[in-house]
């Protein structure tokens, strides 16, 4: 297993992007999170945790901590895709919610807080509110990527959510092209290798005729 290869993010949606932490980018299966350093580097590249936290909590875990978190995130991961792949293609309706318990069990134990900080952005408002987590365990990564699933659930037409029509592709992503005519992954990967076997097909058909 090859992890230096960067993570992929297709899925045009953070929540479906932690989905495809596990792919198979070449021939063999890449499982981003298999550990608890896979983990961290993942949430690095995502953006979803601060550096400076995420070199803390390596620096602070105990042996076999950071690698039991990540088996956390893989169940979560697992779980996840069984309910994006059971109601991908339809929307989500009201009654789905008793089908998100394991979802909501992560979000409650989470602890977030707004706090007045300096306004960073453009404009005439000199202080705004931040939300703000306390970060207490290494467990505490779970609950950025929880609410990467929930936004995915709620701000999400699963109607756009598709599965990459690669054969051997298992990614996800949601379709904000116009139209909604995305099929692939990726034109560079998965669409390039469609193209190169209907060239091939026709080439073939040609020389039988």
């Amino acid at each position: 297993m090859d992890r230096q290869l960067p993570a992929i993010f297709v899925g045009d949606a953070t929540g479906l992007d932690f989905l495809n932490s596990i792919a198979t980018p070449a021939d063999t299966p890449v499982d981003w999170i298999a550990d608890g350093k896979g983990l961290l580097d993942w949430l690095e590249q995502a953006q979803l945790v601060p550096s400076e936290v995420l070199k803390s909590i390596r620096a602070q875990a105990r042996p076999g901590e950071l690698d039991a978190v990540a088996d956390q995130a893989r169940k979560l991961r697992e779980w996840f895709r069984g309910f994006v792949r059971k109601h991908k293609g339809h929307p989500l309706r009201g009654k789905h919610v008793e089908e998100l318990g394991p979802l909501n069990r992560v979000l409650e134990r989470d602890e977030t807080f707004t706090q007045i900080v300096a306004n960073r952005e453009s404009g005439d408002a000199p202080l705004a509110l931040s939300l703000t987590r306390r970060w207490r365990s290494p467990e505490a990564l779970l609950f950025p990527i929880a609410e990467t699933l929930a936004r995915v659930v709620c701000t999400e037409d699963f109607s756009n959510v598709k599965a990459c029509e690669g054969p051997a592709c298992t990614l996800l992503f949601a379709d904000h092209t116009r139209g909604r005519a995305r099929r692939w992954c990726s034109m560079a990967i998965c669409g390039n290798r469609a193209k190169q076997a209907a060239h091939r097909h026709r080439l073939k058909r040609a020389n039988t005729r």
